[in-house]
């Protein structure tokens, strides 16, 4: 235990975990109207299954198949817990949950009765919990929605900071269980800091993985109560870690720190990518961690709207010293499409920046540009996509993430403006889990299995990959974001084998480049590479 006065540091082994409502967090858990669908149709009702059959769940999670489906990876002891975590959802969410069936109810009416004639007779007739925060719509096709009016609904009742809470625990492993199915529930030598994702304690917190601070003057501005005070405490130590160390070259430097998340340098600007960043921890797999990020970070770029793209968790952690945020556009009030901007700044982040398609922004030595990129959100109309294309210092790199080369014209048409590219990083996760797997809790009617199983999410494989490359004539081709390094599995439950197809098809692509003389690699751990 510290006296208050010690300067400590914030070791590099402690977990952080945003939670709502005792829920692993992530985006569509700040916007309210997402947030309210989860809660009623994802969290409700895999809490329920629990309790009436937990031995249904134990059995799940035997087979590694199952593993990322609705199972709680928790025994029949923690049932009264979970039965604890029930009433209390039903309690303090009364309000989401509400929101939730006027959702469903406002979505059945417009399907029902809005057949092309005006809906002004609609709005007396809205739930009303939602009159005056939405607008009644038709596409030209007279097919009927409803659009959100986001601001208002932040402001409203609907919007639970108070929810949000942050977990620290000790990490010593890269696999942790998945956490999208199962609540977290209290456990020995966790701290819980139930203050909102929005409050600075958070920076002053994570910004003593390099700067120490007394050790009183964080627990009282993390609110630890007294009895935690001595769990809170072993997470310091009063040694620093070693410095980051800045790129002082004059070309370009990239470094990629596991699946989409990559930090483009030059010795003036530093840009991380989809930042998911590992912890340290023992392994066997070399990874870059937030030891490695810069000191300063002037662009962080979210490609998009995916808890393993836009991760709260990494992106808390370096709020403190990020300067700005790109994000793509969304469509403007869809429950299938929040806004990230809003999402963002209603958990504390500024300077935040949306780019539209094929729109640049000018940054130091060079600039953004925002590529369109089809597919990975199982036809749904989501317009929070974008590759990004950065250029710095003459030198040109394209972050496809899950782009899904559907239809190869789109990149010949790219081409045409953007012109050669020196660097391509693309994901080929080409199988990837139908669309119920993540937005099944929007859905307000139910979509036929056959159906699901043909809306995927889904990169591009060998034969789209190819297409691609050919139109950017790239001099690098590096396959990212597969979602294999181990400290992965809590997110993505993927457990590749020689043989999965994702693997096969990228063996070939990187096959076939380095006989055409591209370099080529499928990454994984981490990589450094010079341009």
């Amino acid at each position: 235990m510290f006296n208050d006065s010690e300067n400590v540091y914030l070791r590099h082994n402690v977990l952080a975990e945003p939670l709502f409502n005792q829920w692993y967090a992530w985006p569509y858990l700040i916007a309210p109207q997402t947030a309210a669908m989860y809660v009623a149709n994802w969290h409700l009702k895999i809490m329920q299954s629990f309790v009436a059959a937990p031995q249904t769940h134990a059995a799940a999670l035997k087979n590694p198949a199952m593993i990322g489906g609705p199972f709680m990876n928790y025994d029949a002891s923690r049932i009264a817990e979970v039965k604890a975590l029930i009433n209390k959802t039903t309690g303090e969410q009364a309000d989401l949950l509400e929101l939730a069936e006027g959702i469903k109810t406002l979505n059945l009416m417009l399907s029902g009765e809005a057949a092309g004639y005006s809906m002004e007779p609609l709005y007396p007739r809205t739930p009303d919990c939602l009159r005056g925060m939405v607008e009644l719509v038709y596409d030209l096709n007279n097919n009927p929605s409803a659009r959100f009016i986001e601001g208002l609904l932040y402001r409203s009742k609907f919007y639970k900071p108070s929810s949000q809470s942050v977990v620290l625990s000790p990490i010593k492993r890269d696999d942790r269980p998945f956490i999208l199915s199962t609540p977290r529930l209290d456990e020995e030598g966790s701290v819980r800091l139930n203050l909102p994702f929005g409050d600075e304690a958070y920076d002053l917190l994570f910004k003593m993985k390099v700067e120490p601070r007394p050790f009183g003057e964080i627990k009282e501005a993390a609110g630890v109560a007294n009895d935690q005070a001595a769990a809170f405490a072993g997470f310091f130590t009063p040694h620093g870690y070693r410095k980051y160390e800045p790129f002082e070259g004059d070309g370009v430097r990239v470094r990629y720190f596991g699946h989409a998340c990559v930090v483009i340098e030059s010795k003036d600007v530093s840009i991380l990518i989809d930042p998911l960043i590992s912890y340290e921890c023992d392994s066997e797999v070399a990874r870059f961690s937030f030891a490695d990020t810069p000191d300063r970070i002037d662009y962080v770029l979210i490609t998009h709207n995916h808890q393993d793209h836009c991760l709260i968790e990494s992106l808390i952690q370096l709020r403190h010293k990020i300067n700005n945020i790109i994000v793509p556009k969304s469509a403007g009030g869809t429950l299938a499409d929040p806004s990230l901007k809003a999402i963002l700044q209603n958990i504390g982040f500024r300077n935040v920046t949306e780019i539209d398609e094929l729109q640049e922004i000018g940054i130091e030595g060079g600039s953004v540009t925002s590529v369109p990129f089809l597919g990975e959100h199982a036809d749904l109309d989501i317009r929070t996509k974008t590759a990004h294309l950065v250029k710095l210092n003459g030198k040109k790199i394209m972050c496809a993430a899950d782009s899904n080369n559907i239809e190869p014209r789109l990149y010949e048409r790219v081409h045409a403006i953007v012109g050669d590219v020196d660097a391509l990083f693309l994901g080929m996760e080409c199988v990837g889990g139908p669309l119920t797997w993540l937005y099944g809790p929007l859905l307000t009617k139910p979509l036929a299995r056959k159906m699901d199983q043909t809306r995927r999410f889904t990169g591009s494989d060998c034969a789209r990959a190819s297409e691609m490359i050919k139109r950017l004539n790239p001099k690098h081709v590096y396959v990212y974001a597969m979602g294999h390094e181990p400290w992965l599995t809590f997110l993505l439950s993927i457990n590749y084998t020689p043989e999965s197809p994702q693997i096969t098809e990228s063996d070939k692509l990187v096959e076939e480049c380095r006989s055409r003389g591209v370099i080529s690699e499928r990454l994984f751990g981490r990589k450094t590479i010079l341009l």
